[in-house]
């Protein structure tokens, strides 16, 4: 029969957790440059679905609001925080 027990992973690194399902590949964790990269290009397009043929201005205010949002994250996330690394 099978055991149960959960073999402990030595992954060198003090504060990720030796349960997480990426510790045996080396790599846990998120992309924050690439999200901030495709907020960046997607608020760049929705810049441009300004020029069509809609006759009405809503759909320009919702496009120049959403646009200027997506814009504006990565330099929200990018900008650097006061004790980061300091856990609550």
């Amino acid at each position: 029969m099978a055991s149960t027990e959960v073999e402990t992973v030595d992954t060198g690194w003090v504060r990720e957790d030796p349960e997480a399902p990426s510790a045996r590949f080396g790599w846990s964790g998120t992309a924050p440059r690439t999200y901030a990269i495709a907020s960046f290009i997607s608020g760049l397009i929705m810049f441009g679905m300004l020029v069509g043929n809609h006759v009405g201005h809503v759909e320009d205010i919702w496009l120049i609001v959403f646009g200027v949002v997506l814009c504006l994250y990565p330099i929200y996330k990018m900008r650097p925080r006061k004790n980061a690394w300091k856990r609550y």
